[in-house]
């Protein structure tokens, strides 16, 4: 189904495409590719990092555009020319903020790099709070909303802890391994349920932090190096050329902020565009819940 020669995903799509993401948060996203599988969406979580992405980036996107989007679109057009998918049942996920920021953007330059690329059929679906863009075969439900916020505090709460034990670890790959552990724990619990209180989340907290507190570990001390900026390069392992492995390497431990930040303060501009500029109310009331 096409709007204005746009291709929309449509209700008959969710059974039959695949839909991509691209990656920026390993931990995070891993838990919404999975919330997505669980409501009944076709979702894959592209792993992809190599050179090709950046020159598929680079034939799509103009250069004086962000390094993000590059990435971003690079790594979406690289898979559909090499990663096995159909065309014809395959569907891309990005995110738009609506706000200030060219990410509002990334979408008109994806779609603008499928045709340009020889995939003009394949639809784009728009992960917004503020309806910007059509896609009848998608949906945010209140339940998906809720394990996505549940994803952003228990993600963080594992990349925190993560990057505060993998410098000092005995044994290479048990932190990884102790993470994969409790990703499939939490998985479970959300598995089969369409709503799961948040108690039931936070009353595994202590036993992750006993578990990461019990890794065997060197008493050693290192320089704790923060890492900030833009939200991809900040997270994104492609988009700072593995900053955090390059941190640990040279005897440091990387200290990177949540993603709840980010959300925070989302959420506060959400509230200011009321008072500044008459934003909606029912928007302004549901940022301040």
């Amino acid at each position: 189904m096409e709007e204005n020669n746009i291709p929309i995903f449509t209700k008959d799509m969710k059974k039959t495409h695949t839909i991509l993401l691209p990656m920026m948060l390993p931990i995070h996203f891993s838990f919404m590719e999975q919330i997505l599988r669980q409501y009944g969406y076709q979702a894959k979580l592209l792993k992809t990092d190599h050179r090709n992405i950046v020159s598929e980036g680079l034939k799509n996107v103009h250069n004086d555009t962000c390094y993000p989007a590059l990435l971003v679109i690079g790594q979406l057009i690289d898979a559909l020319k090499n990663g096995g998918y159909d065309p014809d049942h395959t569907a891309l996920m990005i995110t738009q903020t609506g706000g200030g920021c060219r990410a509002s953007n990334y979408i008109y330059l994806l779609r603008k790099a499928l045709k340009k690329s020889g995939f003009p059929n394949v639809p784009v679906i728009s992960l917004n709070m503020n309806g910007l863009d059509q896609a009848p075969g998608f949906h945010l439900t209140l339940p998906m909303l809720v394990k996505f916020a549940h994803a952003i505090f228990v993600g963080d709460l594992l990349m925190l802890l993560e990057n505060q034990c993998r410098p000092y670890e005995k044994e290479p790959g048990s932190t990884e391994a102790l993470v994969a552990k409790w990703q499939e724990q939490i998985l479970t619990l959300w598995r089969g349920r369409k709503v799961v209180r948040f108690s039931k989340l936070k009353a595994l907290f202590p036993k992750i932090l006993r578990d990461f507190a019990a890794l065997p570990k060197k008493e050693e001390d290192r320089v704790r190096v923060g890492i900030v900026g833009e939200i991809y390069m900040k997270y994104s392992p492609m988009g700072n050329n593995p900053l955090v492995d390059f941190l640990i390497e040279e005897g440091a431990e990387a200290v990177v902020p949540g993603l709840a930040d980010f959300c925070m303060y989302c959420i506060c501009n959400s509230m200011q565009d009321r008072s500044l500029y008459g934003g909606k109310l029912f928007k302004s009331l549901g940022a301040r819940f």
